[in-house]
């Protein structure tokens, strides 16, 4: 437990160095083309224009993480003060300072958060804005004074270190050694620590100095990734072998390295294939004096070659470090695929890499199973979570808005995926589920959707079936008949049960207050929390729009004691899973009695400007009436 709970925290810490960094991208690499171009060494030497490389280098970019970084933490005011703070470790420093901003920019935008709670409801109408400008201006200038006295000279000297360590070991030929910690960080998702919280920084530095840096070659390298899915396009079998060329082509070309993950864990042998790849590859850069001249992403191949400087002894020594990469870990992973047993379940594999990954997978969706065309006549439509009373109930109530709409005589229901009827000919689970439908109901029509409230999913399905629908009306008049006679509801949206203007500092935090609620309300039991709890640890309860409903388990239906609902208003946001949630609406139902509401907080929540109304909502009964109105 310990291990993994350490596992999670530097997957957490990766993540968040990653976010600082991935959406300003595109400056690193308008910083790599103007210093390829225009530098002394460049393709076109420009003396004037080469001015830009230093100071986008040394201010841009820092500026860039630092704001983003304050942002993350804080919004708007939080990226405004973290730019404040990042500018005292530019200023105290001659070096780029990207560890230096990644300190700064989260510290002032936790700085200036944890102000602006401390006077909430404290400040008098009418010095709202005097406040918060002074605050801002007043906290960004004490933190920049501390980061050029304090931070700035720490920073200098760790990044100095960390620069004459990689100095020793290339002198002694050890800097192949490092694939062994690069490629298996990668598989874990623990690469974005490593990746952009040292290598980056310090290659910034070394492209500074020497015009390129080997350092951004360690973890971008496409080869051996592509060795191992090529191992698997002649030595695999069944599914990952027919899906290995399309996966090479998207790794190689693409540069996304995560979709050849769930290979290796299908054969967890394979890491030795990657490893000694790696380590191939980095000799033959170090052998050949390769380099970057700026960032890489993704780890394409295309993002390598534009990177590289312009001269051929770069290209041969950059594509040579790749190709090497690729042979050596295909001839290790044709080996041993060839001598050992291959696991079959891809799908499998990609959940247990959406695992470690600690969030969505942007590709895992490439690893499910293909199907044909919607069925003929259909009659049923399924949605199915784990519980089969929050997520699902939200999901077949628009569905069924937009089947109504549409005149067709389709029976829309939901259910919990250990209930799936047999007769079911489209079921429609969110993607971490759609795995265990399939197991429920194979010859089942699959739908995966991340994002309840709003799928694209639902209106392609929709013009799919408007040509063809067969439902008698008799069964749909019956199904209709059966919804009007669930229990009545009222009383279970209740003034004290609404919650306006909250703060969590984590997702869990905010799903034991709602389950708290429910529990004080005489709703459920006690245990019903922690089954809360672990229902989102299954699969998100992040419904789209800003929305998340948590709610227990299947086996805690049990613990349920009566239907009830809490509203929780969060107008700054708390964090599911890399999405901002703004609104939770904590669920307790038993006997169906839940779903009438349920169906109508659906609707109001796929509306941005019903969730607006109810985020900036002034009083629990005006949120209230937003819901009732719908």
């Amino acid at each position: 437990m310990a291990q993994s709970n350490i596992k999670v925290a530097v997957q957490k810490f990766g993540n968040f160095l990653s976010s600082m960094v991935m959406p300003n991208i595109g400056a690193f690499i308008a910083w790599g083309l103007i210093t390829a171009l225009f530098i002394p060494t460049g393709f076109f030497p420009n003396e004037s224009l080469a001015k830009l490389v230093d100071p986008m280098v040394k201010y841009l970019l820092p500026l860039l993480i630092g704001y983003t970084g304050g942002k993350l933490v804080h919004d708007q005011r939080g990226g405004v003060v973290g730019a404040i703070a990042t500018m005292g470790v530019i200023v105290g420093s001659d070096i780029p300072m990207f560890l230096g901003a990644m300190i700064m920019g989260p510290l002032g935008g936790y700085i200036i958060k944890k102000f602006d709670q401390f006077i909430e409801g404290k400040v008098k109408t009418g010095f709202e804005m005097l406040i918060n400008n002074f605050s801002a201006g007043i906290l960004g200038g004490i933190l920049a004074i501390l980061a050029f006295l304090g931070v700035s000279p720490a920073v200098d000297g760790f990044t100095g270190a960390l620069v004459v360590g990689v100095d020793w070991m290339v002198a002694h030929g050890l800097l192949p050694l490092t694939s062994i910690l690069i490629e298996p960080a990668k598989i874990l998702f623990l690469n974005n620590a490593i990746n952009h919280g040292i290598l980056s920084p310090i290659g910034a530095e070394q492209i500074r100095t020497n015009g390129q840096s080997i350092l951004l070659l360690l973890e971008t390298n496409p080869g051996p990734g592509l060795g191992i899915l090529l191992a698997y396009c002649f030595f695999g079998k069944g599914t990952a072998k027919q899906s290995a060329p399309g996966a090479a082509i998207i790794h190689f070309i693409g540069g996304i390295h995560e979709i050849y993950f769930p290979y290796v864990l299908m054969r967890p042998l394979l890491i030795i294939a990657a490893i000694l790849g790696g380590m191939s590859g980095v000799f033959t850069f170090v052998l050949l004096g390769g380099g970057l001249q700026a960032v890489a992403s993704p780890g394409s191949i295309l993002a390598i070659l534009a990177a590289t400087p312009g001269n051929a002894g770069s290209y041969v020594a950059n594509i040579s470090g790749v190709l090497v990469a690729a042979v050596v870990s295909f001839i290790v992973g044709s080996l041993i695929l060839k001598t050992g047993k291959q696991t079959e379940d891809l799908d499998e594999a990609a959940r247990k890499m959406q695992e470690m990954k600690g969030k969505k997978s942007s590709v895992a969706g490439s690893f499910t199973k293909q199907q044909g065309e919607v069925p003929a006549s259909v009659q049923k439509i399924v949605f199915a979570c784990d519980a089969g009373m929050g997520s699902s109930a939200m999901g077949a109530s628009l569905l069924r808005k937009k089947v109504k709409q549409a005149d067709l005589n389709i029976s829309v229901t939901n259910t919990a995926i250990s209930n799936i009827p047999s007769d079911a000919q489209i079921v429609i689970t969110q993607e971490e589920l759609t795995p265990r439908a399939q197991n429920k109901v194979p010859d089942a029509y699959h739908i995966s959707v991340d994002n309840f409230l709003s799928s694209p999913e639902y209106d392609k399905l929709i013009d799919q079936l408007k040509n063809d629908h067969t439902t008698s009306k008799a069964e749909e008049e019956k199904r209709v008949s059966a919804e009007n006679n669930t229990d009545s509801n009222d009383g279970l949206l209740k003034e004290e049960n609404v919650f306006l203007n909250q703060h969590f500092s984590s997702k869990e935090e905010a799903i034991r207050f709602a389950g708290s609620v429910l529990v004080k309300g005489g709703y459920v039991e006690e245990n019903y929390v922690e089954a809360m709890i672990e229902r989102d640890n299954m699969t998100s309860t992040y419904m789209g729009n800003d929305v998340a409903i948590p709610h227990g388990t299947e086996e805690a239906k049990k613990n349920v004691l009566r239907s009830g609902f809490t509203v929780i208003q969060v107008p700054e946001g708390v964090d599911f899973d890399g999405k901002k949630v703004r609104l939770i609406f904590g669920i307790a139902g038993k006997d169906g009695t839940h779903l009438e509401i349920l169906s109508g907080i659906a609707i109001t929540c796929s509306d941005m400007d019903n969730i607006e109304k109810m985020v900036h909502a002034k009083s629990a009964k005006e949120l209230m009436a937003i819901i009732q109105s719908n």
